[in-house]
């Protein structure tokens, strides 16, 4: 497997397990994930990027929280006009870029349900088992394709960034930490096949486009779970912008919602 399959990874949502957790009448989640692409297809990706921000005049990130509420380097979306036209022009390049979403979306109460009695305080960060399941269904795709994974995650402080970095080396090394017998039922990869499809792992800064793409497909990925009637979810379904379009069990291999089966899902 000589080419290689980049995976960029942001992340949406409270890292902390029990911190100021809903009471289930808003969404609550944390997640990792964003986007898969093939290397060759890169430097369009980077093309159509710079072209709607030197159209737009836009010097800033394009941060999806900012251009969600029109705030900071975005307040200029205020008009409706204007913001009409940039959210069309924006969701048009999303679309049309040749990528394919993907993520671990965990919901939080859900997990402080499952896990905090039986656990405590000794109970897995959500870092951590996002990041594992959302390389490990990340690798599988890439081996379908014949390919190598490299994961790029956005630089958050430098004890996350060595934490997340330890998660690679350790899946990399010894395989996922689950328990085998409650994970066989998702078919993952073994040890063998993970370090033969692991291959490099980077931290990257917020300027970099693809990890802003990464952004801006990954909140809609975590709205969906909730709603999937959110319209821009809702596009990059009907686009086949989601994994679970490009995979033959969407259980093992697909966007993962962790914890949601007390969740009361829009259709």
């Amino acid at each position: 497997m000589a080419a290689a399959y980049p995976f960029y990874m942001d992340d949406s949502g409270a890292r902390h397990p029990d911190r100021q957790l809903s009471d289930g009448s808003r969404p609550d989640w944390f997640a990792l994930g964003g986007i898969l692409v093939r290397q060759q297809d890169e430097q369009l990706c980077r093309r159509m990027h710079s072209e709607l921000c030197a159209k737009w005049g836009i010097g800033a990130p394009l941060h999806s929280e900012e251009i969600r509420n029109r705030k900071k380097n975005f307040r200029w979306l205020a008009p409706l006009e204007t913001r009409n036209q940039f959210l069309a022009e924006l969701q048009a390049m999303l679309l049309a870029m040749p990528v394919v979403g993907i993520a671990c979306v965990i919901d939080r109460p859900g997990y402080h349900a499952r896990y905090h009695g039986k656990y405590g305080s000794q109970k897995w960060s959500l870092c951590r088992s996002s990041f594992t399941i959302g390389v490990e269904r990340a690798s599988k795709f890439a081996r379908s394709r014949g390919c190598k994974l490299n994961v790029y995650v956005e630089r958050s402080d430098r004890k996350t960034d060595r934490q997340v970095k330890t998660y690679f080396e350790e899946l990399k090394r010894a395989g996922h930490p689950f328990d085998h017998a409650r994970a066989s039922k998702y078919s993952p990869l073994n040890l063998t096949e993970l370090g033969e499809t692991l291959h490099d792992f980077k931290m990257k800064r917020k300027s970099s486009p693809m990890m802003q793409i990464a952004d801006l497909y990954l909140y809609p990925i975590c709205r969906g779970g909730y709603d999937a009637s959110y319209y821009p979810f809702g596009q990059l379904r009907s686009a086949s912008k989601l994994i679970d379009l490009h995979v033959d069990d969407v259980n093992t291999s697909g966007i993962k919602y962790y914890c949601f089966e007390n969740v009361a899902k829009k259709e």
